[in-house]
């Protein structure tokens, strides 16, 4: 009897010690909303840490055609209360997974997949519905952690990407 309470209790110490472990490497979250007209755009994300490297040096080895889960551990999370245009191309309202795919020239795509609360190496490219160019600009401050960000203008907004100090970027407006 005491040699089953012993080893019941080694189990359970290493499994709390186990799960700790594995929380305290997951990157912390972030959440970014906007309210345009009583309606809500938000996007939940992982937030990972350059820790003295380059989002080039951090996605370097991706390959064109590969794609970024935009965050770390679990999958970013786009939800839109209504229907949105980044340009021409129409995101009806629901609740998404987002990616950045890589594109040839170092440059990136928006891609917006109908599955939602995946694992971010989960990308099931067949759930894939729509794309959209992202703008490429030199941010004025260095972000040590990614931050994706909604800002308003207009009847619409910016649908943003920081790391490091690059910008990415795609505007948006409410249909």
């Amino acid at each position: 009897m005491k040699r089953s309470r012993s080893a019941a209790w080694s189990v359970i110490v290493i499994v709390v010690w186990a799960g700790t472990a594995c929380l305290a490497q997951g990157s912390p979250r972030g959440t970014t909303k906007l309210d345009l007209g009583g309606k809500t755009v938000s996007v939940e994300y992982g937030r990972p840490s350059l820790k003295g490297r380059t989002m080039q040096q951090m996605l370097g080895r991706l390959k064109v055609g590969g794609f970024w889960r935009l965050g770390a551990d679990e999958s970013t999370t786009f939800s839109t209360d209504t229907d949105l245009a980044f340009g021409d191309v129409t995101i009806p309202k629901g609740k998404y997974s987002a990616w950045a795919r890589k594109e040839a020239g170092n440059k990136w795509t928006l891609v917006f997949n109908k599955k939602a609360g995946v694992f971010g190496t989960d990308h099931d490219p067949s759930a894939d519905f729509a794309s959209v160019p992202l703008g490429e600009g030199k941010a004025s401050d260095n972000a040590e952690e990614l931050t994706l960000s909604l800002d308003k203008h207009d009847d619409g907004g910016t649908f943003a990407i920081h790391w490091g100090d690059t910008q990415l970027s795609a505007e948006f407006k409410a249909k």
